[in-house]
């Protein structure tokens, strides 16, 4: 089977930190390509997962453009799928798209025509509820958990054959490290993660908390400083910047509650490893959690408020802890050694490793492709 893989124009395939989209689509295509599938990716020319063929129409990243105003960034993702719709008509041998650009991917590929589509629903379908409500014929879609599908609209869930856990390479490999005392929120700082829910509830029961990852991609306190100093920058009255600043801010004390800024590679995974557990004090309903997976694979027992896919990857007083409230998550925190982390690691291997992310794939690419 061949396929074209689009991931878009935003970021490295992998990207070099943050990169929810373009970590899952490393993660699928060494794994879709050990089983014989030859992989197209429409990326930037500056990614570096091996595929068999690469074809972009940028040499890098994109992503840093989005803080400008829309009307000088609306044309990137259109180049960008200008140059996959300009690949797919001047090729017969492409069997299947599998595209993970928002709206404007199924939009064009809906009015391409040519090989089947599968369009990966990756965020929140709140958004974009025009679109959604007359989704366009012909084009298939996946949800990444059940709950994600069931939220959507009508027209959109008519399209679902389905949803398909993430995954992470971390559940097919062997990672230990000396276990600490600290419990972890790792991602993206912002108030649908809660993290001043965690650090609130740390700061009272005495728990050591570390909190890691971009503030609006600011990774180091040096970078935040200079947002939060000055009223004129672009990004200081940015929800996520005003969120850290005014919620996250007063409860980091440097000692039992601190933020670490991003965290990558090695580090990021031995930070994650050598966690009690990690807090999930979610505050919408998560869509995917690869955060939660890779706790799991590490692990690191989960411990969140039970919204969006959280039922569906965590078995409660087995893999984890599910709340459903606030003082429900403070009362599982001091239950923490109820859980056994090797139970974590058998069950992240069982359900969340590359190679069944792949043969769930590989089931619709097949069902859309005899079709």
């Amino acid at each position: 089977m061949r396929i074209l893989m689009n991931a878009g124009p935003w970021l490295d395939v992998p990207p070099a930190g943050y990169g929810g989209i373009e970590n899952v689509v490393a993660t699928l295509v060494p794994a879709l390509r050990e089983r014989g599938v030859h992989v197209v990716l429409a990326s930037v020319g500056s990614s570096g997962l091996d595929v068999d063929e690469l074809i972009s129409a940028y040499d890098e990243g994109q992503f840093a453009e989005l803080q400008k105003p829309y009307n000088q960034v609306m044309g990137i993702a259109h180049a960008h799928q200008a140059r996959v719709a300009a690949e797919l008509r001047r090729r017969d041998d492409i069997d299947l798209v599998h595209d993970h650009v928002e709206v404007v991917g199924p939009a064009v590929l809906s009015a391409l025509g040519g090989p089947p589509v599968l369009h990966t629903l990756h965020w929140d379908l709140r958004k974009h509820a025009a679109f959604y409500g007359a989704f366009p014929p012909g084009i298939a879609v996946n949800g990444v958990s059940e709950s994600q599908i069931a939220r959507a609209p009508d027209a959109l869930r008519a399209a679902a054959l389905g949803s398909i856990h993430l995954a992470t390479p971390l559940a097919a490999r062997e990672t230990r490290v000396e276990r600490g005392e600290h419990l972890m929120v790792m991602g993206r700082v912002c108030a649908l993660k809660g993290q001043h829910v965690a650090a609130r509830i740390c700061q009272k029961l005495g728990l050591p908390l570390v909190l890691a990852g971009p503030v609006s991609g600011r990774d180091t306190a040096a970078e935040l400083e200079v947002v939060a100093q000055n009223p004129y920058h672009p990004l200081h009255s940015h929800p996520d910047v005003r969120y850290h600043l005014d919620q996250v801010a007063p409860y980091l004390d440097g000692d039992l509650v601190r933020w670490v800024g991003a965290v990558g590679g090695q580090e990021r995974d031995d930070l994650y490893a050598s966690a009690r557990a990690a807090l999930f004090p979610i505050q919408w309903d998560e869509p995917g959690g690869t955060a939660v997976v890779e706790a799991m694979a590490l692990g690191v027992p989960p411990v969140g408020l039970r919204r969006g896919c959280l039922p569906e990857l965590i078995d409660h007083g087995r893999t984890g802890f599910l709340a459903d409230s606030e003082e429900e998550l403070a009362e599982c925190l001091l239950r923490l050694d109820e859980l056994d982390p090797e139970e974590c690691r058998r069950e992240a291997r069982r359900r969340f490793t590359p190679s069944v992310m792949a043969d769930r794939y590989l089931e619709l690419y097949e069902r859309l492709t005899r079709n």
